[in-house]
């Protein structure tokens, strides 16, 4: 093979290890889009397990204040008790079909003394104010409400609430607010209750079951990878023959290169560039 020790200079093992680390970090963007996948897919076969499940008693399904696992999420469960009016709470930035808005926190007392607590639903921002119009209030007395399970939020640090609000579900918050022993791994986002209200917030929809376009994504990351070596060996490619320009052998080869070109059929942007050419002059 002749004139080809220019691809084993530094200068191509410089490119080559920077093809390798452009490869390596595309692999690894797409074993991201992966793994983005497979938690869509966990998430959705949790909502298909547990969206409608039959509604079972709190103490069934959370046995203390602070049990609840990942795999419990959405699950449906039934609390009796009565509303602590006095201690609701307003979570704000949750938005809803792109409208920003409240979510309605009501600590529900049970008859053994605990407190769980019940998304009561969504209110849109007020039309003059930074808070709802107005917050339908629930049921005085004694009630029997049916729930999902939702994990309990973090506190973000940095955000802050005004009275009476949350930045997020922090359910060690509500606990210091109500004084009592609270759930504090999930609270619940209201399906029913009985006796209902007249009106109540919004509730919260249904997860929307969609894997998204990660799988593709992966794809595209694996093909940007392989470029980078065709792209490379493209490189190396053009520089032989710019260095053998003189040899007779690439001369005869660079002359069959043109010939075909010559020959094959022009392509209908081939013709639009030459007639715009041509136009400018």
């Amino acid at each position: 093979m002749k004139n080809w020790r220019f691809a084993f200079s530094r200068r191509w093992f410089g490119y080559l290890g920077l093809a390798i680390v452009f490869a390596a970090v595309c692999i690894g963007l797409s074993k991201w889009q992966v793994d983005r996948t497979n938690e869509t897919r966990a998430a959705n076969q949790l909502v298909d397990s547990n969206y409608h499940s039959v509604p079972r008693p709190i103490g069934e399904v959370l046995p203390t204040l602070t049990s609840y696992r990942p795999s419990q999420e959405w699950t449906q469960v039934t609390i009796t008790g009565t509303y602590l009016m006095s201690d609701q709470l307003l979570v704000r930035n949750r938005p809803l079909g792109g409208q920003p808005g409240f979510e309605v926190l009501d600590p529900l007392l049970l008859a053994d003394g605990s407190v769980f607590v019940v998304d009561r639903g969504y209110l849109p921002i007020g039309n003059h104010q930074d808070a709802p119009d107005s917050i339908p209030a629930p049921k005085s007395g004694t009630v029997t409400v049916i729930v999902r399970l939702k994990a309990g939020e973090p506190m973000l640090d940095g955000r802050t609430a005004a009275s009476g609000e949350l930045a997020t579900v922090f359910l060690p918050a509500v606990a210091e607010l109500v004084g009592k022993p609270t759930y504090t791994a999930a609270y619940g986002l209201m399906v029913s209750e009985v006796p209902a209200t007249t009106t109540r917030p919004t509730a919260m929809p249904q997860p929307q079951l969609d894997e998204g376009l990660h799988i593709s994504y992966a794809i595209q990351w694996v093909i940007f990878a392989i470029i980078a070596f065709f792209g490379l060996g493209y490189a190396i490619r053009q520089e032989y023959r710019m260095r053998n320009a003189d040899d007779p052998d690439e001369q005869e080869r660079a002359d069959d290169r043109a010939r075909r070109k010559a020959e094959r059929p022009r392509t209908d942007a081939e013709i639009e560039d030459e007639i715009l050419e041509g136009t400018r002059r």
